[in-house]
């Protein structure tokens, strides 16, 4: 299906976070950009190269100050570098000696799988989220959301490694952290008081909640909890919902509820949400504008086609649709890459997408639709937009899409911060 036109603007932008200072943050460790012209360059696959110049880590159609330096392109193809909007830094294994699974069916055994992995790798949160974070960056990922388990078994290490690894990659990565906690709110005992320390402190963007009827059991009282430390302490709210129908329709009506009544409007997202995409007609289209009137964004990981969200149904209501790489190589399954090219690619294959403005459709969805959702400006490579693209070589988008040629260069902010798969600058 083409892509939906673009509704209005909320008034009121998602991101509550550090993450909201995407420009700032670009620059804060080396001060502004040098002005730079990339010459010879086909932004979003344009037929006729043209030079982009850029100042202060933004495009500008002025003239090159002198002095500019120049980076000849190639006749290379520009893109707006992507958004991870759901990702799990904190359990990955990635670089990590090969970790044998054990079966796992339900909740419960698979985030045991997650504790066992945990005391059986070596190398301490921070170091291994750092090395799956630049990783993203160098495929070309300018922003993630980072879901980070806190309970008792892990206390706030987590927290505190992917904060550490934020901090390392501020140069060419905006992070916000959401204290997620995977064993349930109510049915571990001690979480709860966690959520709420990292909260206080200052540490996390959000604060997250599971399946509130399904796993926890607790409807009413898991959502009351995480929604009165949001509201308490200044954050946001990520759910993971993977109840479905009914059941998940009940949890997700019951967010939508306390959004409104906390005044969280745009602050609210809701991932996975399997109840959704089994839905058609009316009541997809009344759920919908619910979710929209209280400015609830949703976040996918396309795992198959019956339950990806139906992106462009939802955008028509105003509902803004991120896209995630979800686990990486975790103990839930030793796949995943964090790239975020990729995942469009999956995206597109899961909607069994065929035309070029499908898989458009796509990779808009991993770059516009997780901006808009992390409350960062989208980069468009027009004039004042920020300076943020990725270049590689190819015919138009949506071969890109489907080919998944090399990033010859990550651009972040005007500068350089990746070239060929490694991270430069710092």
């Amino acid at each position: 299906m083409p892509a939906s036109p673009r509704p209005e603007p909320s008034p009121r932008p998602e991101s509550a976070g550090p993450a909201a200072l995407s420009s700032a943050r670009a620059t804060s460790r080396s001060g502004p950009a040098p002005a730079t012209v990339f010459r010879n360059v086909r932004p979003c696959g344009a037929r006729r190269p043209v030079d982009l110049t850029v100042v202060d880590g933004v495009v500008t159609a002025e003239p090159a100050p002198h002095g500019a330096e120049v980076v000849d392109c190639g006749g290379g193809i520009a893109l707006p570098t992507l958004v991870d909007a759901h990702i799990h830094p904190d359990k990955t294994a990635w670089g990590e000696p090969w970790a044998s699974r054990k079966p796992a069916s339900s909740l419960a055994e698979y985030t045991a799988e997650d504790v066992r992995l945990y005391r059986a790798l070596k190398t301490p949160v921070g170091e291994r989220a750092e090395r799956l974070m630049g990783h993203a960056v160098t495929r070309g990922t300018r922003a993630m959301r980072a879901h980070v388990d806190v309970a008792p078994v892990y206390g706030l290490e987590g927290v505190e490694g992917v904060g550490s690894a934020r901090e390392a990659l501020r140069h060419a990565l905006d992070v916000e952290i959401v204290a997620f906690p995977q064993h349930g709110v109510v049915r571990t005992p001690g979480t709860r008081e966690l959520l709420e320390e990292a909260a206080r402190s200052g540490a996390v963007d959000r604060v997250g909640g599971i399946d509130p009827a399904g796993f926890d059991g607790a409807l009413d009282e898991q959502l009351d909890i995480v929604f009165g430390i949001a509201d308490r302490h200044g954050v946001g709210v990520d759910i993971h919902l993977h109840e479905r129908a009914a059941t998940g329709l009940a949890s997700l009506r019951a967010v939508i509820d306390r959004t409104r009544a906390l005044s969280l409007q745009g602050r609210v997202t809701v991932s996975h949400v399997f109840c959704v995409p089994g839905l058609t007609g009316r009541d997809l289209d009344e759920l919908a504008s619910a979710l929209a009137g209280a400015g609830i964004s949703l976040t996918t990981v396309a795992p198959s086609s019956d339950l990806v969200l139906p992106v462009d149904r939802l955008r028509e209501h105003g509902v803004e649709v991120g896209l995630g790489s979800d686990g990486v190589r975790d103990g839930w399954s030793p796949f995943g890459d964090a790239d975020m090219l990729h995942r469009s690619h999956l995206l597109a294959r899961v909607r069994d997408a065929r035309l070029d403005e499908e898989l458009e459709a796509a990779f808009r969805t991993g770059a516009d639709g997780g901006a808009r959702l992390m409350g960062l400006p989208e980069a468009d490579l027009e004039p004042g937009s920020p300076a943020d693209f990725l270049l590689v070589r190819g015919e138009c988008l949506p071969q890109v899409v489907v080919d998944l040629p090399q990033r010859e260069l990550v651009v972040r902010g005007g500068r350089i911060v990746a070239r060929d798969g490694a991270l430069v600058g710092g």
